[in-house]
Parts: structure tokens; C-alpha cells; sequence
């Protein structure tokens, strides 16, 4: 089996030691095709109006001048020979992709480049709340028997399977929940205004906000509860019930 790895981190990021770790226990055939820097909040976007660059540093070792899509397209298209992967691996995120997360992560985003093109997907992120050290082992130890299981089972086409691990220990998870994306209830994006030595204004957004109380059954509620959350997504945006009110309203409409 043929294992493409990607990340929105950049390639020189802590989780894609972790991803190659776990995809060596899968295979034997595991290709690294990265973003140069990280890409993180870079969503599905494709570089368009500048050249991509390709670096190698080991065999089957490479990173792109762009995003995980572009990883992605690159991996598949040029650089992995013209032979497709059979799984394509995207993460360990350092933090949680859960939520409305899912519409902007690059993590998130690699995976459905994957799919896209037709290769089964799997997108993985570790949760980061109150802790100074990254869990690593916890995704490590717990990651390998569920893409297996997941193999072994198998998804439609059309889905990228989403898998966050909670903030804990690997002997301190509690469990495993298959879960529906989740809503935040209390959540906040700020833009803090800085100046730089020279008196220009310059800005970052940041994140505020407490736990929100999420419903049993919604990947929020698994990762509080400490459970690692397995959901289902897919591009499929329309809301059903909205577009049945307006076809009501303006299908009779003439121009």
C-alpha cells in the first residue's frame, strides 16, 4: 500500500514525524510531499497566480512552495511518478479541527484534495487546550488499529474521514465516539493591533473564548469528554430545507 503523508504545519513540523510514524506501521511505502511553511487556516486554496517550487530532501521526502492542496496535486501529478497513492494521510495538526474549524483547516483541506482525486482520505489532529507539551504519543498509539479498522470497513467515495485526538495522555483516553461536526457556542476571533519600531501598525488574530457545552453525539463533546472523535464529512453544502422554502418561492417566478 502506497501511503501519501501532508500537512498544513510545513514539513519540517513535529506532527509529520508523528503521521510517518504512524503510516510505517501501515506500509512500507510511505511518500512525505509537505508546504515549504505552514499553511495553517489555508483551506481547500490552490496557488494560482504564482510558480510552485519543489524541494527534495531525502527519497520520497519532498515539499512544495504552497499549500496542502498544491502538496496534494503535486504529490499525485509529478512527483510520485505517475503511480497513485492509495491512501492519502493529512495531519497530525497540532491542535483540534473540529466544528466550524473543518471549513478553513489546511489539514482538513489536504485530505479533500485526496479525495477528490479519487484516493481515500483521512485527515488527523491532536487537540491542544490547556497543556504546555503536545500529546504526540497519543495519536502514535491509537491511530495505527483505527485506519485500519477504517481500511478494513471502508467509506464512500465522496467522504474524508475525520479523526481528532483529545488532549491527554495515550493510557487516558477515554474511549472512542463516531460523531457529527459540532457548533461552538462560545467562540470568538480577535485582532490584537501591534506597532512595529518604526511606528506602523501591524495585527494578529487570536482566539478567545471557554469550552462551550456542546451535545452528546458532536466531535466538541467527544474531545471534551476525552474520547477521540471519528466524523464523516463531505463537500456536500447545501442546507436541504432552506432550498426546498426558496424553490417554494421563487421556483414559479418568471424573469
Amino acid at each position: 500500500m502506497r501511503i501519501l503523508c501532508t500537512n498544513d504545519d510545513g514539513v519540517h513540523a513535529r506532527g509529520l514525524v508523528s503521521l510517518v510514524t504512524i503510516a510505517r506501521t501501515l506500509s512500507d511505502d510511505v511518500w512525505v510531499v509537505a508546504p515549504h511553511e505552514e499553511q495553517s487556516g489555508a483551506a481547500r486554496a490552490l496557488t494560482l497566480a504564482n510558480p510552485i517550487r519543489i524541494r527534495q530532501y531525502e527519497p520520497k521526502r519532498f515539499s512544495v512552495s504552497g499549500t496542502p492542496s498544491d502538496a496534494v496535486m503535486m504529490a499525485t501529478q509529478k512527483i510520485l511518478g505517475g503511480v497513485m497513492p492509495d491512501l492519502v494521510l493529512s495531519g497530525v495538526n497540532n491542535g483540534q479541527n473540529l466544528a466550524e474549524d473543518v471549513t478553513v483547516s489546511g489539514t482538513i483541506a489536504g485530505a479533500f484534495q485526496g479525495m477528490s482525486l479519487g484516493i481515500p482520505s483521512i485527515a488527523l489532529s491532536l487537540a491542544r487546550f490547556h497543556r504546555d507539551k503536545a500529546k504526540w504519543e497519543t495519536a502514535e498509539q491509537h491511530a495505527p488499529a483505527i485506519i485500519r479498522k477504517l481500511l478494513e470497513t471502508g467509506w464512500p467515495a465522496d467522504v474524508v474521514i475525520n479523526i481528532n485526538f483529545p488532549d491527554c495522555d495515550p493510557e487516558s483516553v477515554a474511549g472512542i465516539a463516531v460523531t457529527r461536526q459540532g457548533h461552538r457556542d462560545d467562540f470568538k476571533l480577535f485582532i490584537e493591533e501591534r506597532q512595529d519600531p518604526r511606528g506602523g501598525k501591524y495585527y494578529w488574530y487570536g482566539f478567545e473564548g471557554s469550552l462551550s457545552n456542546p451535545p452528546q453525539g458532536v466531535d466538541l463533546r467527544a474531545i471534551y469528554d476525552g474520547k477521540i472523535s471519528i466524523t464523516p464529512l463531505h463537500l456536500a453544502l447545501t442546507h436541504e430545507e432552506a432550498r426546498a422554502k426558496l424553490a417554494g418561492v421563487f421556483g414559479g417566478v418568471k424573469k
